[in-house]
This record gives C-alpha cells, sequence and structure tokens, in this order.
C-alpha cells in the first residue's frame, strides 16, 4: 500500500501536544476558497514552479506544456538554470514512510511530542492512514481534519489516536456549501461522534473576513461546543492575505469571492462566556 504526502515538517509545535513531526497527506475533498495549501488539494504529485529568481530564458516552455511528463520523469526539471522547479508530492509504502517518521522517535518521546498526520485531508487517504497510525501505535498520535469523511472512516482513525485537531468553519450548511464546496452535514455529525468519544481534541476555527467571523456564527459554534468535557480549547486563526501565493506556482489563479481586504472580527469572548477556552493564535 502506498500514499501521497507532499511535506513532512519536522519540529512542529501548533500540530497537537509538544513538538510534533507532521505529515502532510496529498488530496482533499474540500475546495474552500482560501485554501493556503493548493498543493494538497489534489492527490496525485504536480509539478510546481517559483518565478523568483526566474530569467525568463524560455526552456522551460516544454516543460510548461507537459508537466505530466515532468512528474514522471523529474530529471526533465534541471532544464531550468535557476532550479525553480520541484515536484509536490511522492508516494512512499507504509514501511517507508513508518520508517523515517521513527528517525526522530526518540526525541519526540523524551519531549511529550509525537505524530500528527495533516493535509490536504488526511482521512481522504483513510486506509493508508490507519496502517501507519497502527505501525506507530506506541508514539503520541494526532491528526488535524477538516471532519469531513465517511463516519466509518472517521471512527476507526479516531480509535487510533491520542488527540485531534478538527476545523470547525462554519455551521449554516448553505454558506458552508458556498465557501468550501461541501455540505457541513457530515462534518457536524462526525463531531458529535468526537465530542462523545472521550478523545482530547481542538476546534480550529479558520476566521475569514465576511464569511465566518460573524456573530452569528461565533454564537453557534460556541453553543454547538458548550458543555463538552473533552475538549481542551477553541483556536480562532485570523485570515492571512498570503493565502493565494502557492496558486501561481501551480499554474493557477486564486480569486476568492470575498474581501480579503477587510478586517477580520476576533472575538474570544463569546466562546468564554458559555464556559469555552478560546484563543486567537
Amino acid at each position: 500500500m502506498k500514499g501521497t504526502i507532499f511535506d513532512i515538517k519536522q519540529l512542529a509545535v501548533f500540530d497537537g501536544p509538544g513538538i510534533r513531526t507532521t505529515v502532510f497527506l496529498k488530496g482533499c475533498p474540500l475546495r474552500c476558497m482560501w485554501c493556503h495549501n493548493p498543493e494538497g488539494l489534489i492527490s496525485r504529485p504536480q509539478l510546481m514552479r517559483s518565478t523568483n529568481g526566474c530569467m525568463q530564458c524560455g526552456r522551460c516552455q516544454e516543460l510548461l506544456k507537459h508537466p505530466a511528463k515532468a512528474v514522471e520523469h523529474p530529471e526533465l526539471l534541471r532544464v531550468c538554470p535557476k532550479n525553480l522547479f520541484h515536484i509536490s508530492g511522492q508516494q512512499l509504502t507504509v514501511e517507508e514512510l513508518v520508517a523515517q517518521l521513527r528517525l526522530d522517535e526518540e526525541y519526540l518521546k523524551l519531549v511529550g511530542g509525537g505524530i500528527t498526520f495533516s493535509g490536504g485531508e488526511p482521512l481522504a487517504q483513510a486506509d493508508f492512514l490507519e496502517a501507519c497510525l497502527k505501525e506507530l501505535s506506541d508514539m503520541n498520535l494526532c491528526i488535524e481534519t477538516s471532519g469531513y469523511a465517511m463516519r466509518e472512516d472517521f471512527e476507526k482513525i479516531v480509535e487510533l489516536l491520542d488527540f485531534v485537531v478538527m476545523d470547525l468553519k462554519m455551521i449554516d450548511d448553505v454558506k458552508h456549501r458556498y465557501y468550501t464546496g461541501v455540505s457541513n452535514k457530515r462534518i457536524l455529525s462526525n463531531l458529535e461522534y468526537l465530542k462523545a468519544s472521550g478523545k482530547p481534541f481542538v476546534i480550529r476555527v479558520p476566521l475569514i473576513p465576511g464569511v465566518n467571523d460573524t456573530v452569528e456564527n461565533m454564537v453557534a459554534t460556541a453553543k454547538l461546543l458548550q458543555g463538552t468535557t473533552n475538549l481542551q480549547r477553541v483556536e480562532l486563526l485570523p485570515y492571512h492575505r498570503t493565502a493565494g501565493v502557492k496558486y501561481k506556482m501551480l499554474g493557477n489563479v486564486y480569486a476568492p469571492r470575498f474581501d480579503e481586504n477587510r478586517e477580520v472580527r476576533i472575538d474570544t469572548e463569546v466562546f468564554e462566556k458559555r464556559g469555552v477556552t478560546c484563543r486567537s493564535l
């Protein structure tokens, strides 16, 4: 069995308890207008091109016409004298990835950290993820997830974890469909399971100006989480205008249908009033 990853980040401090190694799995069923990791949306490896330092020599024109060929033959990337091309995504077996992650095992256990699987959406590769988690069962394990997954997959993965970080973008389903491309019914259903599971978890709300930073959405979110004993806290993540940088590298256009120059409204008090610990990152 092989999975497709697009990054492994060591010494991560915001991806679960302690210092962690974070694995980013490619592929995501959502199409959030504000996505900061567009290279994680498609499950297959992709050609990426940095424009910084480009000399406009024209040697890459044939490469740009046939990006799939470059993915299959990475030696073709050497045509660029400035090394501005790279392949985002590599396929690894469970054994290969686990062996790589265990290189830092002693240190991660010493500092009370562990392994986090992120994305993309890690549950989009649920079978591969499950196999990796079982091989790493002696370590502290976490996922960062949108919560959008089949209930069967969500349950079997949560059962293998020590900690969960889950996004909760907005409660109104019509708006959720418009801004992310999918209904939130599956997400909210899985959230109810997580709340009842006893697993410690954090909810993250990416605050998008004029989209989900409204009083109505914050109140609805706080009410949904009120009284949840295994919820450690809510983390509010204000939108950053650097979101669109990577789209050009993939040959895509970043064109969100919201005013990204509008000031983001941050309100932790609406959660604290309801007994939900909340902080802004």
